[in-house]
């Protein structure tokens, strides 16, 4: 009888085991979930592994842990905003050189704020960590940028590129520092739709 208390006892320790461990994963993935939105559902499709999209986001958790960045001066910001107003009234007798403007100036305010930016994709990791919310539209409003200088976009492409790089302008322009801790809401269809 007490060989069988034994088995016993060490079946339910083992679901026990078995179950918090389950929990704590669960509620590992559900925090990753709340605080990359979109980019958690892009980084488990992309990856073909819910494991592996995970570990990867971790992963840019900690690389930006490590990048020291800091918001961008008033000087800064207001010098900006005038050189995104001009970049996007240009837009309507140049919309290639628009898009081409917009590409550079978002590196350029992405540099000064301290984020390393030497490779397009980790830019947009990087990115993706304290601003989930707009990765998606730096990814679609670069390729659109790239497709522009092989002349392979139609002036629609180049009005939503542009309208996507505002989105991540307004973003980088007003972030002050604040906590990133759980993902922000996407910006509403009023604020995408303006150009």
């Amino acid at each position: 009888m007490g060989t069988v208390v034994i088995i016993i006892v060490i079946v339910v320790a083992l679901l026990v085991v078995a179950g918090a461990a389950y929990l704590y994963q669960r509620r590992r993935s559900d925090q990753l979930q709340q605080r990359f939105g979109p980019e958690y559902e892009r980084a488990v499709e992309e990856s073909g592994d819910r494991r592996a999209g995970e570990r990867d986001l971790r992963e840019r958790q900690h690389r930006r842990s490590k990048i020291d960045v800091q918001p961008l001066s008033d000087e800064s910001a207001i010098r900006y905003r005038a050189e995104w107003n001009a970049l996007q009234q240009g837009f309507v007798d140049k919309p290639g050189t628009s898009v081409a403007e917009a590409d550079r100036l978002v590196l350029r305010i992405m540099r000064e704020a301290g984020y390393p930016v030497d490779e397009f994709d980790q830019r947009v990791s990087d990115i993706s960590v304290d601003h989930p919310e707009v990765a998606t539209n730096y990814r679609e409003a670069h390729q659109v940028a790239v497709a522009q200088m092989r002349g392979e976009t139609d002036t629609e492409q180049l009005r939503q590129a542009v309208t996507a790089y505002r989105v991540l302008v307004d973003v980088l322009l007003t972030d002050r520092g604040q906590p990133t801790g759980e993902h922000r809401r996407e910006p509403s269809n009023d604020t995408r739709e303006r150009s």
